[in-house]
């Protein structure tokens, strides 16, 4: 028998073991080079921890509160593509894994269950994730079946006017289902000799005309918060407090979209400080252990999101692995946190940790 993963790199190796080729790739891979794909997860290593001691830490508590939600952790699941080329059960196995952990699932727009499906699978706090596309009346409809199936917010990804160039996915000419939330409304079994089918389907559907002032539009149908994930520069931040959002995700999209764009915990400090409080800001990209959690909330996050990492999970052992990943984050964060002499999520201040900035100034 395998021994059992006690990590979640570790889960990434069962991942690659259990899926073929051209799905493991397509979750795995980033941009052309990949240079932001290494540097999401390395950044975290140039940040130390300053430990503080002697304090009691026989109780520790790691909830929070997320958009008026309380949840167990300052973890939420990133929204990603297509649970079910990872797990026949898809995103209905993952809502029950982060159901099971109390904390608060994104389920994409490019799911492969439906909203329906997702929200009778369990009672539970989760935000929906969309993209815009070029019509607009199928976007609105999406967001009204959110709305009507008791999400708590809408996530809006801005980063993606086209598609990065993924070329994992170009070699292996990516196929992509069909994907049932559209069924009846558009085909998203666009087909391309040139590369990978999902390219195609973002070329065909994605609006690239999506501007700040679409803000105004999307608030317009729905009373749900909205929260702007891709934001990696300040003055994109305060752009988007202008525009009236209810919270800021830092995204580079896992690195899909645009390489050589900063690793997203450089530059987690500069977004917190422009945005002066006035919303949460989330963090997104990299987090692969409990350390890397504690740095996010250190540097102003007030939750990080967790993408691959699920679906490696899930690929290995369906809505079992899901929930061994994020408990996995969960003792890792809690135990970072004894040792560091923090016994709540508040606890946890810039001044526990040394930037690589701080550390080159000091040489000086």
């Amino acid at each position: 028998m395998a021994e059992e993963p006690v990590n979640v790199n570790e889960f990434q190796e069962l991942a690659r073991q259990a899926l073929p080729k051209m799905y493991y790739d397509y979750y795995t891979g980033g941009a052309e080079d990949q240079h932001t794909l290494k540097e999401n997860v390395e950044a975290f290593s140039r940040i130390i921890i300053r430990p503080r001691i002697l304090v009691d830490v026989s109780k520790i508590d790691m909830s929070t509160t997320i958009l008026g939600h309380k949840t167990s952790a300052p973890i939420m699941i990133a929204p990603t593509a297509m649970h079910k080329l990872a797990h026949h059960e898809g995103e209905v196995a993952t809502a029950r894994g982060a159901a099971a952990c109390d904390i608060i699932m994104g389920l994409s727009y490019m799911s492969t269950c439906t909203v329906e499906e997702v929200a009778s699978s369990c009672n539970a706090v989760r935000f929906f994730q969309m993209y815009v596309y070029k019509r607009r009346d199928i976007t609105a409809l999406m967001v009204h079946r959110a709305e009507k199936n008791g999400f708590g917010a809408i996530i809006l990804t801005a980063d993606t006017p086209r598609l990065g160039r993924r070329e994992a996915d170009i070699k292996n000419k990516m196929i992509a289902p069909q994907l049932k939330n559209f069924e009846g409304l558009i085909s998203t079994e666009y087909v391309s000799d040139k590369g990978s089918n999902i390219e195609a389907l973002a070329a065909v559907t994605f609006d690239a005309s999506l501007c700040w002032k679409d803000i105004e539009w999307l608030k317009s149908i729905t009373k749900l918060p909205i929260l702007i994930k891709g934001v990696l520069t300040s003055e994109d931040a305060i752009k988007a407090i202008e525009a009236g959002v209810a919270g800021i995700i830092v995204s580079n999209h896992g690195a899909r979209q645009l390489d050589y764009a900063p690793a997203t915990i450089s530059v987690l400090e500069e977004v917190v400080h422009a945005v002066q409080g006035k919303v949460p800001v989330f963090f997104d990209g990299g987090v692969r252990r409990g350390t890397d959690i504690f740095k996010a909330l250190a540097l102003g996050a007030k939750a990080v999101l967790i993408g691959r990492a699920v679906i490696y999970g899930l690929a290995a052992k369906g809505e079992v692995g899901v929930k061994q990943v994020i408990q996995m984050l969960r003792d890792e964060l809690e135990l970072t946190m004894a040792l560091s002499g923090c016994c709540s999520v508040e606890d946890i201040t810039r001044s526990h940790v040394i930037t690589e900035k701080e550390r080159f100034i000091c040489r000086m």
